[in-house]
């Protein structure tokens, strides 16, 4: 059975959400704040969180933060702010998706289901499955390993299959929603910066901007030459 956490300090939220995940035979597992979300996720194991901003103690920045150094479990972060910084420093430290409050519940399963659809089947792709071999960057799809210059490099699920995208259609500019379809699904629905949030993590960790190129106005294209 698939396991979801939820993490929130309103009781009503956490019963909300919960009605509606139960009912899709999702097992669910809540906590109530911050600490007691880490040890949680810790137990648990679960398959996706749902984790809230604004938590007591130890916040859901820097829950995400600690979670982070030692799973890429997907999250989706609920927020009752409407900063764009605020969902901007969640996307940073490492969640995969956020939801604004107020929120309508189907649109929250919704979302849940699509993530959970992607994790099971992968990212849309109709490049073959094996090795992509570049100048720069080696990338095993069925060993899911990125190395740049013979050293290797760790990167989430989604910095993963975004890399896999741009890679498999290597000098052809693909757009932000070509980007959104192939790795979070055609049925997603939400904010489409979280590919400019998670492709910036990628290029970080690739130590060369210059190997994924930002085409104004338009999206992104993969520069690594080919062996």
């Amino acid at each position: 059975m698939t396991k979801i956490l939820v993490v929130d300090d309103e009781p009503s939220i956490i019963n909300l959400v919960s009605a509606y995940l139960k009912p899709e035979g999702y097992e669910v597992y809540t906590a109530s704040d911050g600490n007691a979300g880490l040890k949680a996720a810790r137990a648990f194991k679960p398959d996706l969180i749902i984790l809230d901003l604004m938590l007591p103690g130890m916040d859901g920045i820097e829950l995400l933060s600690r979670l982070r150094r030692e799973s890429d479990v997907y999250v989706i972060m609920l927020t009752a702010r409407t900063d764009e910084t605020d969902k901007i420093v969640g996307l940073s430290v490492g969640a995969d998706d956020y939801v604004t409050k107020p929120f309508s519940p189907r649109e929250l399963v919704a979302r849940v289901k699509a993530a959970l659809r992607r994790l099971k089947t992968g990212p849309s792709s109709s490049g073959e499955r094996g090795v992509l071999s570049f100048k720069h960057i080696l990338i095993d799809i069925d060993a899911h390993t990125v190395t740049v210059n013979e050293s290797p490099i760790e990167l989430t699920s989604i910095e993963f299959d975004l890399l896999r995208a741009l890679a498999e259609n290597r000098g052809r500019v693909l757009s932000r929603e070509q980007l959104l379809e192939k790795v979070w699904g055609a049925d997603y629905f939400g904010e489409i910066r979280v590919v400019d949030v998670h492709l910036g993590h990628v290029r970080q960790k690739l130590g060369d901007e210059s190997l994924i190129a930002t085409v104004r106005g338009v999206g992104y294209r993969f520069e690594d030459e080919l062996l």
